[in-house]
């Protein structure tokens, strides 16, 4: 059998991979294990072609870099929604046709089968993952229980953990401040929304430690150095399952979308690239995923039978962000919202950072 690489990076450059083997670039982490396992081994085993996982605090970024540099060295990139559109309009990535990818294993046209969304110009579902956060239960027997009781210091005292950025953490803000999850976007589209929001974080602010990669947030409650934290729901299913944490996601107010895979303008291998897409985004593909970590399968074949972790004993269908009691008060990403205000909502957000 072949094997099988898995490099930073970094080591990438300093082992010297050829750009004859084809790269893939994700998150690392709990993630990026469970897409190797389920999509870069089977892969490989399939058509024999040499296959590189690299990791990335963020492949949106690097992979526009490169594109601009026009020294583009990944031929498959994982990426936020909002960010397969606003790359596909900004003409970094390549177009994939619905009707080149395979159909589902009950036979229903991929254009069918995927759920609403989950394909786009330029990019095809991975999975459907969340924001959520999480708490150790040993030091709160009873909770918190709401978005809300993720800014009740009183309540609940203790440092929270938040993603160093806008997007999730304004949504939170005002998911914690009351707002419906059908109207966050309404009121956070208005200046008096946006400062809602912030005014909400300011409650905490003193009391936030910040995160940017997503092993980090788990790591951050095992630690101890948090009380909370908002995380990447499968980071702490992984890390309550495979390595026995007593952690508890708190699912009100989830904040849920669509990981997709995007092939980069001039990628190298982007013929190859597309076999890889096709391979990971069928039936078989996206259950394999879901076997390994608690984001659910965006095409509805694949739900149709009970999908179960790779110990052979826990059901996912409850871990999953699309569990019926899990999206009782729930938030999708407006990635149209996020495409058109990314940019001042951050800059606003690193102006606060350092008031």
């Amino acid at each position: 059998m072949k094997k099988i690489l898995i490099l930073s990076t970094a080591l990438c450059a300093v082992a010297g991979v050829a750009r004859a083997d084809l790269t893939v670039m994700s998150w690392g982490g709990a993630y990026g294990e469970a897409q190797t396992e389920a999509y870069v081994k089977p892969f490989m085993a399939a058509t024999g072609k040499p296959t590189v996982m690299v990791d990335s605090e963020n492949p949106a970024p690097a992979i526009k870099a490169m594109v601009e540099a026009g020294n583009v060295t990944v031929d498959v990139a994982s990426v936020e929604y909002a960010d397969a559109i606003r790359l596909c309009d900004e003409g970094v990535l390549e177009p994939i046709d619905v009707a080149s990818l395979p159909a589902g294993a009950d036979g229903t046209p991929a254009a069918d089968d995927f759920l609403p969304g989950a394909v786009t110009e330029c990019g095809v579902s991975t999975d459907i993952w969340s924001n959520v956060f999480a708490y150790d239960s040993t030091k709160f027997p009873e909770g918190p229980k709401t978005a809300a009781d993720f800014f009740d210091l009183t309540k609940f005292p203790g440092k929270r953990g938040l993603k160093k950025g806008a997007k999730a953490t304004l949504e939170l803000a005002l998911l914690g401040d009351g707002v419906p999850a059908a109207d966050v976007y309404k009121v956070l589209s208005t200046p008096e929304g946006v400062d809602r929001a912030f005014a909400k974080l300011d409650t905490i602010k003193k009391d936030v430690v910040w995160w940017e990669a997503g092993s980090q947030a788990p790591q951050l409650l095992a630690d101890g150095e948090v009380a909370m934290t908002t995380a990447y729901n499968g980071r702490i299913f992984a890390a309550a399952i495979n390595e026995g944490k007593p952690f508890q996601i708190v699912w009100d107010g989830q904040i849920y979308e669509n990981e997709m895979f995007v092939i980069p303008k001039g990628a190298p291998n982007a013929a190859d690239a597309l076999e890889f897409v096709k391979y990971a985004t069928s039936t078989e593909g996206l259950r394999a995923q879901a076997t390994f970590i608690s984001y659910g399968p965006a095409r509805k074949s694949a739900l149709k039978e009970k999908l179960m972790f790779k110990d052979g004993k826990t059901e996912m269908g409850p871990h999953l962000p699309t569990a019926p009691e899990n999206m009782k008060n729930a938030l999708e990403t407006s990635s149209d919202f996020w495409v058109d205000h990314d940019s001042e909502l951050n800059e606003r957000f690193q102006a606060w950072l350092t008031k």
